[in-house]
C-alpha cells in the first residue's frame, strides 16, 4: 500500500472529482449556453407571472426600477427581448444606428430608407469585361442592350457573362 501523500498537486491522482469547476467530473453537470427551447420556455414563462414577478426580474436584470407607468405587457416584451439578446447577442452598433433612424423618421412621418442608386432614363451603363466594352441605355421602360429590350439588369449581365450575376452590381 502506498504512503498517503499530502501534496495539493497529487490531488489529480487521487481518483475522485476535481474541485475546479468545469474539470473533470461529469461534462453534463457543466453550465451551458441556454438554447432556443430554453429561451422560449423562459419568455412563455413571462406571461404566467404578475406584474410584481415582472418588475422584480426588471429590478434584478437591469439593477433599478421599471420606468414608472409601464406597462404589463412592455414589461414582457422588454424583458424577453433581453432574454434573447443574452442567448443570441444584441444587434451590432451600425443595425442599432439604422433601427434608430427608421424609428426617428417614422415618428416624423417622413421616409428615411435608401432606395439605392436611382437610374434617369437616358443613362448609360458602361462596363469592360474580358477585353470587351459593354454599353447599355437606360430607358423608361428598362434597359436597352444590343438593340434589345430588357426589364432586368440581371438579364443583360448573365448574357455578358454566362453566369448568373447581380445586374446593378455587375453595371456598377
Amino acid at each position: 500500500m502506498r504512503p498517503a501523500i499530502h501534496d495539493a498537486s497529487a490531488r489529480q491522482y487521487a481518483g475522485g472529482p476535481s474541485l475546479v469547476p468545469g474539470r473533470g467530473g461529469n461534462r453534463n453537470d457543466r453550465a451551458r449556453k441556454p438554447g432556443p427551447s430554453d429561451i422560449e420556455a423562459e419568455i412563455a414563462g413571462l406571461l404566467d407571472q404578475s406584474t410584481q414577478e415582472l418588475r422584480l426580474a426588471w429590478r434584478k436584470l437591469h439593477r433599478t426600477e421599471p420606468p414608472f407607468g409601464m406597462s404589463r405587457d412592455l414589461l414582457i416584451r422588454s424583458l424577453a427581448d433581453d432574454l434573447q439578446q443574452r442567448a443570441h447577442g444584441s444587434p451590432n452598433l451600425a443595425l442599432r444606428r439604422r433601427l434608430q433612424t427608421l424609428a426617428g423618421a417614422l415618428e416624423k412621418g417622413t421616409h428615411s430608407f435608401d432606395p439605392g442608386v436611382v437610374l434617369k432614363a437616358g443613362s448609360t451603363l458602361v462596363r469592360e469585361w474580358r477585353g470587351r466594352t459593354h454599353t447599355v441605355l437606360v430607358r423608361e421602360s428598362g434597359f436597352e442592350y444590343e438593340g434589345e429590350r430588357y426589364r432586368s439588369l440581371t438579364v443583360i449581365a448573365e448574357r455578358i457573362t454566362g453566369t448568373h450575376w447581380s445586374g446593378p452590381r455587375f453595371l456598377a
